[in-house]
């Protein structure tokens, strides 16, 4: 498996970026996504930008990076890396509430 990492264009030319993150500056190739604006955010595999993504998208998939890290270290205190999530219920997307609230066939009617 491999993890995106978001990080932030700080200059970027002829198909490579200087890129800054949580874990320092890399140089990234960006030939999928093609150059970028200084200020950009982009989702990065293995040192290649896959995904230009916006501030808000890279601090929560930072924030989950985080989270993840805490929890293998043994930190519980994480509930605020997930300030979006905590609290709510999940919904299922618009398309299946009106399966979920619909009679199922039992297996005698199939």
């Amino acid at each position: 498996m491999c993890v995106g990492i978001p990080l932030e264009i700080v200059e970027c030319s002829s198909g490579m970026a200087l890129c800054k993150g949580r874990s320092g500056t890399r140089r990234i190739d960006m030939m999928l996504v093609g150059d970028q604006q200084p200020g950009t955010w982009i989702l990065a595999f293995l040192d290649t930008a896959r995904e230009v993504v916006t501030a808000e998208t890279a601090r929560l998939i930072g924030n989950a990076i985080e989270a993840t890290e805490r929890a293998l270290a043994g930190d519980t205190d994480i509930d605020h890396l997930f300030a979006d999530l905590a609290g709510r219920e999940p919904q299922l997307p618009e398309h299946l509430r009106a399966a979920a609230s619909s009679p199922q066939p039992s297996i005698k009617d199939v």
